[in-house]
């Protein structure tokens, strides 16, 4: 990656179409990161940005092979991981069996439990996410993404900033659509200033109410 990296890269692994991965991706990723965290590079820049906002459950958003989402349990915090990776969702059930995974779409999904659809505190899109989505579903993405926050929850996303890509400015258009407002914006997982034409950005929008 040209210019400032994130905190926690991503492996050079290009992303499979959705749902059609086997368990054979998810470990060969897996593999990748651990190879990625055997150099010294801090593999958990992520769980830090999130536990630092605050907030106590969290929807992991394209969760992979729930490497954020099992540290943020770790550390105490109420974690779903939802992905429409059946291989990645695999690996991430054999290392925690014990926290919820969900196989399903970003652009098309229902969380709910008794009393209607479940809200978190925050939902984390790590991992390049956004740029990783169906190009053109963006905006489905961010309006299901909105649809379960609480009221004043936190939607977090981190991504590459490159040509013919998802723009910052876009994507804080399809946040407004979706009544997020921008909270705060980094060029990093540890929070290094942002400045206009960065490469990569982590993102921190806001539900009204």
């Amino acid at each position: 990656m040209p210019g400032r990296a994130p905190l926690s890269p991503e492996p050079p692994l290009a992303p499979g179409p959705w749902g059609v991965s086997d368990d054979a991706r998810g470990r060969d990723y897996d593999r990748r990161f651990a190879a990625i965290s055997a150099s010294g590079v801090d593999m958990h820049g992520e769980a830090t940005f999130v536990e630092a906002l605050g907030v106590r459950s969290v929807l992991d958003a394209g969760c992979g092979t729930g490497r954020v989402a099992i540290e943020l349990a770790r550390r105490g915090l109420d974690v779903v991981g939802l992905d429409a990776d059946p291989g990645m969702l695999s690996a991430a059930r054999a290392k925690a069996p014990e926290l919820e995974w969900v196989l399903a779409d970003l652009s098309d999904f229902e969380l709910s439990d008794a009393d209607g659809r479940r809200q978190f505190d925050a939902v984390v899109m790590a991992g390049n996410v956004m740029i990783f989505v169906v190009p053109g579903t963006e905006g489905a993405v961010v309006g299901q993404v909105a649809r379960h926050l609480r009221p004043g929850g936190l939607m977090v996303a981190g991504f590459q900033v490159t040509p013919g890509r998802l723009s910052v400015e876009h994507y804080d258009e399809l946040a407004a659509a979706a009544g997020l407002e921008l909270a705060e914006r980094f060029a990093t997982w540890d929070r290094r200033p942002w400045s206009p034409g960065g490469d990569f950005a982590v993102s921190v929008h806001r539900r009204g109410g």
